[in-house]
Order: C-alpha cells, then structure tokens, then sequence
C-alpha cells in the first residue's frame, strides 16, 4: 500500500528506524516494484509465508469473478459452498491464514531486539489482530492505523457474509485491538470520531486518536517539469484510476452518459472515458452499457503507479466516485489527494461530506451527489463548451501543501513519540 510505504521511506528523516513484517507470497494481482524501489536500504524487512491460495484460485470463488450461472449446476454449487464456507471461516478475512506464521516471525524479532513501537495499517483487518497479539505479548505499545473503518468495509466488501456468527467474531476482534491500543488513527476525521465512540464505549478514554490523511508524494510528480501534456483537442477524456466496486460504483457517470447520448449523440462523440484498477463483475456489467453509445471507453486491468499518474496527467477531467450510502460521507477515497496535486479538474461523484470539505475552495473542483444525473449532465456539457486550453486551472497550493506525504509523516513521528514515552 502506497501510505504504509511512504511512511516507511519518510519515517529515518524523523529519527524512526522502521522494521517491516511483511507476507512472503501475497495472494495479490498485482506487483507495482516501483514503490519498493523507494524504500531506503537501511530498512529491515521480514517476510513470513501465508497459507492463502494463490489470487487466480481465490478470484475464480469470490463475487466479484462475476456470475457463474452459466456454469453447470453442479460446479456452480460447489464454487458457492466453498465460498460460503471460506468466507464464514476466515475471520475477519481471508488474509487471517498469514497470521501464524506472521505471529511466530513477530515474537523472533521483539526477542532478538528492542522495538518502541508496534504500527499496525489495515485493511486486511486480520493485521490489526495480529498487532494486538504481538502487543501484548511483548508489552511494546500498539499504534493502530485503520486505512478504512472496520465496520464500513464489512458491509460493503462484496465477498462477505452478514451472519450472526460473522459479526461476534469480528466484534469481538475488533474490541481486543481497540483495548490493546494506545493510539488509534484513522484518514479522515469523522472516522476518527466514530472510533473514538467506540473506544469510549469500552471505557478506554486514555486511548488518544488522531486524523493523518493519506497525500501525494511530490518526488512521485518530479516527471511534470520534463514530460509535455498531450495536445489538446475538442474532445475531453475523463479518467478514473482505482477500484470500481459497491463503494465507488460507475453507475451515476454511466447513467448521465447513456442520457446524454440518447438526447446529444453529438456531444458523447466527444467524451473519452479511461478506466484504471480492478473492477469487480457488477462494475464491469455497467461499463458494457456504454457499447451501445459512441463514447470512447479504455479500461486497464492495472497500470503501475507511474503509469497511472502519467495516465492522470493526460486527462481533462479526473473522477472521483462513492456511492450514496449513509456512512460514504466520512469516507475520502486515496486517490483524491494525486488528483489535488495534478491540477487539473477534478469531478467528485460522493455525497456531502468530507471529500466535500476537502475539495471546498479549490477552483477546478466540483462536487456532485451521485443521485443528481442532472447535475453531471451540466458539468460535462460546460466542458465541452470550454477551449481546450482552459479545461485545467490552478489549484489552492496551500491547501494541497497539507497533505504533502513528508508531512504527514511528520504526524506520524509525533504519534510515534508520544507512544514510546
């Protein structure tokens, strides 16, 4: 994950040597060696093996492989027996199978040396666990660094099952991590403040908690000074770089477009829509309506991060998306802060709330509620009535100054400090 490896590369400039535990064969689609390219040579990493079947096999059985109902009954049955069973087992998640192997490499390194501090990020879930494990069983304190609240992913993940045997384990869990803690972190603030109601209904009101957002890398933007953009043209190509899944669905942009088209099949000539990240079945099922319109669709499977803020750079317009769901509002998607610091438009789909905030008194901004088809509709049709040459304007530099990762390690250091004291 991009946040815990800039941590890491940024975290000796402020006094921390950072020791990384870290899974020998990941179940992951993807290998970006960029990021890892950036981590300085003094940094220890350990890796122990997970028990996970590889990604192809895990993807075939989970949800989002897409609908298996063309397959015969009964492998159809069997794929969702499996499923069913993995998913009601493996608590919080599938990731959990690394936790044996990571608890024994963990209990070797506080043996062998003294550490101040056990950061623990997450999601996978599992991983807050295992600091908790490793916490108590040394007495080093825990800083607990929730990437995505724990409770908003279960209800959204589209491999997990809602069941009362599911949600006591995972409660349970999720108490004992949050008893161990001594700091709890969480990337927006008003998921610092539903956290914090939880540690308050454990009684632990010594826990402190800060807010440390994820950001951009300004080395990762050195490429802008040497690489010219594309020549503009009349058309305008709206990108999207990360996952499309229940939370951050591409229904309202499609919806706008297949409107657009059936009223000004002219104007969707025009608009040239480029995808990039994992996309689960639903997501993909939406993305083929756009077949029957003459708008230009390019999707990537994966681009490695360079290639995707190069991708970024090249586009008119960039694309923010969450899904109207009552807890979306405290939800403020990675990617949001590359975008910030890109400066060219951005298009936020997600209602009110602190993506909202954040974008608030930035020029080439918009916040649209996903539901507001109407509201999409005009945004795009001022786009393509703008010179191509003015469609990028000129963000609040301060404003985006914030969430400089070097910064926001700084925040971090402090946390850091404070714990080990």
């Amino acid at each position: 994950m991009q946040r815990a490896a800039k941590f890491v590369k940024y975290l000796p400039r402020f006094g921390w040597a950072p020791t990384v535990l870290t899974v020998a064969n990941p179940s992951v689609p993807l290998f970006d060696d960029s990021l890892l390219a950036e981590i300085p040579a003094s940094v220890v990493i350990v890796k122990a093996k997970t028990l996970e079947p590889d990604y192809k096999t895990k993807h075939s059985l989970s949800a989002s492989a897409g609908s298996v109902t063309s397959q015969s009954g009964f492998r159809t049955k069997l794929k969702n027996f499996i499923r069913a069973l993995a998913n009601t087992l493996l608590q919080p998640d599938p990731q959990v199978l690394w936790l044996p192997a990571a608890l024994r490499e963990g209990k070797k390194l506080l043996k062998t040396q003294k550490f101040d501090v056990i950061f623990v990020t997450a999601p996978p879930f599992s991983s807050l666990v295992l600091g908790a494990l490793l916490s108590r069983h040394s007495g080093v304190p825990l800083v607990v660094d929730y990437r995505d609240e724990w409770d908003i992913s279960n209800s959204v993940w589209e491999n997990k099952v809602s069941n009362g045997f599911a949600s006591a384990i995972q409660s349970r869990m999720q108490r004992f991590v949050l008893k161990q803690a001594h700091t709890v972190i969480a990337t927006t603030a008003l998921s610092v403040a539903a956290l914090k109601q939880k540690l308050l209904a454990l009684g632990k009101t010594a826990t402190t908690t800060a807010c440390i957002y994820n950001g951009f890398d300004p080395d990762d933007f050195a490429f802008l000074a040497t690489v010219e953009p594309l020549p503009r043209t009349d058309k305008i190509k709206l990108s999207y770089v990360g996952t499309l899944w229940n939370l951050t669905s591409i229904a309202p942009l499609v919806t706008t477009l297949e409107e657009m088209y059936a009223a000004y099949p002219a104007q969707t000539a025009r608009i040239e829509l480029e995808i990039a990240g994992r996309r689960t079945g639903d997501q993909d099922a939406l993305l083929s309506r756009l077949k029957a319109t003459n708008v230009t669709l390019t999707l990537h499977d994966y681009l490695d991060h360079g290639e995707a803020l190069n991708m970024m750079w090249q586009s008119d317009v960039l694309v923010l998306l969450l899904g109207d769901y009552e807890f979306a509002g405290r939800v403020v998607p990675a990617k949001t802060f590359e975008y910030m610091a890109l400066r060219n438009t951005i298009l936020a789909l997600c209602p009110q709330g602190e993506v909202w905030s954040i974008l608030e008194g930035m020029d080439n901004a918009t916040c649209i509620a996903p539901a507001d088809i109407a509201g999409i509709k005009s945004f795009l049709g001022l786009m393509l009535e703008r010179p191509a040459e003015q469609i990028s304007a000129n963000q609040n530099q301060e404003k985006i100054g914030q969430f400089n990762r070097l910064n926001l390690t700084a925040q971090l250091a402090d946390v850091l400090n404070k714990a080990s004291t």
